[in-house]
């Protein structure tokens, strides 16, 4: 058809109408962020004080225990509901099985999580349960010594022994992110038991083996001595199998998780709106060290400008299907969003 800019279309769908002015766009925005929507991971390690920060993740810190205590009750002022806590742990503590250490009443972990509750901190401390930050070789579990296998069912038993000592000590939700078969069914079995039944558990459950975990495995020193880390593949899903994560998130469902987990997020939208379109539970999403170092970086590069892809990053993944998110940028957004 003959078309002249005198003569207006006849058209009786205008989308721009809806984008015309900011205003108009902010009634019709389908996805928002609100603080308690994220939760801050938080590195700790054994010094009264400490700060100490990690090079490869830009803004974030090693903090001793006032310093974390302290980090809890301005992360509560913020609106942010759930912090993750991940220990760096002494060299001289590690062994083969991790066991000493990961179940000792008196670690860091639990002593962390009384003294927040002796002081009445709100937020819910979220803690990891997995070998590989306990383990001399780095990995997630017990290692056979003769095979070099990662041995399932004698991890998942400590797995539920060190649920029911972060229990006792007032640890809100245990997040096991280890991927062995079988472990949600036992932890929730254990916690039951033993009295415990409102212990949450967020299970990892579509854990990528991933190119994309390097900064965190810095920040919480389990990379191996032999190169730029630990090879999981024999126990984390191969980044090319979408069915066998979401057989790994409705089997996670079945045994018993509260909540279940996508990591990464930003390289796994795909499989995120996978698993919102087939679980009415909660959904979380980690937004993983290597996602957060890749934008600091090519920010400070002068490619990208920094708080315009951060939040984009962010939609993106509350926009597939995500609850919450597990995210570096969750104190600094929630304070942008508190001025």
């Amino acid at each position: 058809m003959d078309f002249s800019p005198e003569i207006p279309l006849s058209l009786p769908r205008r989308p721009r109408r809806l984008r015309q002015s900011a205003a108009i766009r902010e009634m019709v925005r389908e996805t928002r962020l609100h603080p308690a929507d994220l939760i801050q991971p938080l590195f700790v390690v054994d010094a009264d004080r400490a700060r100490e920060e990690i090079p490869s993740l830009p803004g974030q810190f090693r903090l001793g225990r006032e310093d974390f205590l302290a980090e809890l009750e301005r992360l509560e002022g913020l609106g942010i509901r759930g912090v993750a806590v991940f220990p760096r742990v002494d060299p001289a503590r590690k062994s083969r099985t991790g066991r000493e250490a990961a179940l000792d009443p008196g670690g860091l972990v639990p002593s962390l999580a009384r003294e927040a509750r002796r002081r009445g901190v709100g937020i819910n401390l979220i803690a990891d349960l997995a070998l590989d930050p306990y383990t001399e070789h780095g990995h997630d579990g017990v290692v056979d010594p003769e095979s070099g296998r990662v041995l399932n069912d004698e991890t998942v038993a400590i797995l539920v022994e060190m649920a029911l000592c972060y229990a006792e000590a007032g640890i809100d939700w245990v997040a096991p992110s280890d991927m062995m078969d079988g472990r949600v069914g036992a932890i929730r079995q254990g916690l039951d038991a033993a009295g415990f039944e409102d212990t949450v558990i967020l299970a990892y459950s579509a854990k990528f083996a991933s190119a994309f975990y390097g900064p965190f495995r810095d920040a919480v020193g389990s990379k191996s001595g032999k190169g730029p880390g630990v090879d999981k593949s024999t126990y984390q899903v191969s980044p090319a199998n979408a069915r066998e994560a979401l057989l790994e998130v409705d089997l996670d469902c079945e045994e018993g998780a509260d909540l279940v987990m996508v990591k990464p997020a930003g390289p796994y939208l795909d499989i995120l709106a996978r698993v919102r379109e087939r679980c009415g539970i909660p959904l979380a999403a980690y937004q993983v060290s290597g996602e957060y170092a890749c934008l600091h970086a090519a920010a400070r590069a002068g490619w990208l400008e920094y708080e315009a892809v951060r939040d984009e990053s962010l939609l993106a993944i509350r926009r597939a299907g995500a609850d919450l998110i597990l995210t570096y940028f969750a104190a600094e957004v929630a304070g942008r969003m508190a001025s």
